[in-house]
């Protein structure tokens, strides 16, 4: 009948690199860079990522990031003042107004 087959049979066999000595080699070169900091704007952003990603504020689809903060705080949910900061701070910058879910939503 023959031998049974495994699911490792699909894959290739792949070693090891290994450097002199047996040590293995850096999958990435050394660039000699420090990673840089995120800027400002990166921060400021990711802010409002995780704005967009809680849903204690309420849904977030088809109105802009501002208008959710606004009904948050009305129905008395506290939302993050960072946030409004950040949106005031950049009132027609559409990266900053609208979430992902405003342009597609779920």
């Amino acid at each position: 009948m023959g031998r049974k087959r495994l699911i490792t049979d699909s894959y290739p066999v792949v070693k090891n690199r290994e450097g002199p000595a047996g040590h293995k080699e850096e999958l990435a070169p050394e660039l000699g860079e420090e990673p840089q900091p995120p800027s400002e704007e990166e921060v400021a952003l990711e802010l409002l990522r995780q704005f967009d990603l809680a849903w204690q504020y309420g849904p977030c689809t088809g109105i802009t990031r501002l208008q959710r903060w606004h009904r948050a705080e009305q129905l008395g949910l506290e939302p993050p003042p960072e946030v409004h900061q950040v949106l005031k701070a950049h009132p027609e910058d559409a990266r900053f107004q609208c979430s992902l879910w405003y342009f597609y939503p779920l």
